[in-house]
């Protein structure tokens, strides 16, 4: 192995393209793992990201990273269920992670805060990791990825780095992704969001005191996070073609349905707004290709669903961990890489359509409470071993049953890989 201008290996196992939730605990799971792994990201960490509301799947990669009494000393929010003003009557109603599972809560947090956390596990337990490096191109040999070109911000020139395997974890940059495959958008949800944050808010009552709200109005829904101290996230989600129809700019568009809630308009009646708007759209999609030759996707680089159920970090650490173990099997075994690698992307894929689907047809607000319960039971639980509601919390939980994705096996790829090798 020889040194790279900045003083490090320049050969690793595996490459990780980004340093946000996927790539990081992608990255720190193989590094415990004792795999040489290379962190590159093109910010500088703590960075801001949208996306604070988590949901209990999420607990589970921050447990195998011993993350989850570090949550809790930090102070974040806990977050034990959800309160909607949905559906055809938009009656207020209310479901509670414990209805689901084991896992009771998961947290609010600034994303700026967890996500250096997260990095800074990774780092801990062995991984390199590269701030404000930005990955430029792909090396590859003989049609094979086998590893990237990059620049470091304040050095000269452009380094290179190979690896066994490079995982794209760039989020919706999509650095790999964008070179080898083709996107699926999905016209259902292609909408556009508009947040800010405000101070000073009153919060829900009760068992709801640190409940996300999810409040539909007539054209649209509002988010609201409560993150510490009475501040909250405030976001407004619109179908794009309704938005840009409108003769009102984003920022006058969230302000006029605010005044059309019930709920968040008396949380917001003594609040003041702390930060400028941001805005995102045309957000939900899936790659064709999850995996190539010697490249794989996960995160949001791989598919993004929808804000409403908070699934997307969730989604990207789960995923995350499943790919760890996959990955750690191919540098073991490379002949399994195709096989393992397609095992994985059809998994994910299968997890991340039912959420797709749910969320699909959760925008329809005509429908009553007991509809949205069956639906999550139809997708998840056809044979009806749960009640509907408990189907319903485990879906919008992350944690509907025992999915192929959390339970990979490639024990039979490396016994045919034994054998053969023993015939030869």
């Amino acid at each position: 192995m020889s040194p790279s201008l900045f003083g490090i290996s320049d050969d690793f196992d595996v490459i990780v393209i980004g340093g946000g939730p996927a790539g990081a605990t992608t990255a720190a799971l193989l590094a415990q793992r004792g795999r040489r792994v290379l962190v590159l990201d093109r910010e500088r960490f703590p960075r801001y990201h949208v996306g604070e509301s988590l949901i209990p799947g999420f607990m589970i990669p921050m447990e195998e990273l011993g993350l989850t009494e570090r949550m809790e000393a930090r102070g974040f929010e806990r977050k034990y269920g959800g309160t909607l003003v949905w559906g055809n009557n938009q009656v207020p109603w209310n479901f509670s992670f414990s209805t689901g599972g084991k896992i009771p809560y998961a947290y609010h947090t600034r994303r700026a805060d967890l996500d250096t956390m997260i990095l800074d596990r990774a780092r801990e337990l062995g991984a390199t990791v590269v701030e404000e490096a930005t990955v430029k191109d792909t090396v590859e040999e003989d049609g094979r990825v086998v590893g990237v070109k990059f620049a470091v911000r304040g050095l000269d020139g452009v380094q290179e780095a190979k690896a066994s395997l490079v995982i794209d974890a760039s989020g919706q940059a999509r650095v790999i992704g964008r070179k080898y495959s083709e996107l699926n958008w999905h016209d259902k949800l292609q909408n556009v969001a508009v947040w800010t944050y405000f101070d000073g808010c009153h919060r829900l009552p009760g068992d709801e005191w640190s409940n996300i709200l999810i409040e539909g109005v007539k054209d649209g829904w509002f988010w609201g996070i409560p993150l510490d101290k009475g501040v909250f996230s405030v976001g407004y989600v619109t179908r794009s073609a309704t938005a840009k129809a409108s003769d009102k700019a984003l920022e006058k568009l969230f302000e006029s349905e605010v005044a059309q809630t019930t709920k968040l308009k008396e949380l917001l009646k003594d609040a003041h707004q702390t930060a400028g708007f941001r805005s995102a759209r045309d957000w939900s999609y899936t790659n064709e290709r999850f995996y190539g030759n010697g490249w794989v996707l996960v995160g949001d680089a791989a598919a993004f669903v929808d804000p409403l159920f908070s699934t997307g970090v969730a989604l990207a650490t789960m995923a995350g961990s499943a790919l760890s173990k996959v990955v750690d099997q191919i540098v073991e075994h490379p002949q399994i890489e195709e096989k393992a690698l397609d095992r994985y992307a059809t998994a994910y894929s299968d997890f991340f359509n039912d959420i797709r689907i749910f969320v699909e047809q959760f925008y329809d607000r005509s429908k009553t409470k007991g509809f949205y319960f069956n639906l999550a039971q139809e997708l998840t639980d056809p044979d009806k071993q749960n009640d509907a509601q408990v189907d319903f919390v485990k879906l919008v939980s992350g944690l509907t049953g025992n999915h192929a994705l959390f339970n990979l096996n490639f024990d039979d790829l490396i016994a045919d890989n034994a054998e053969s090798a023993a015939g030869e």
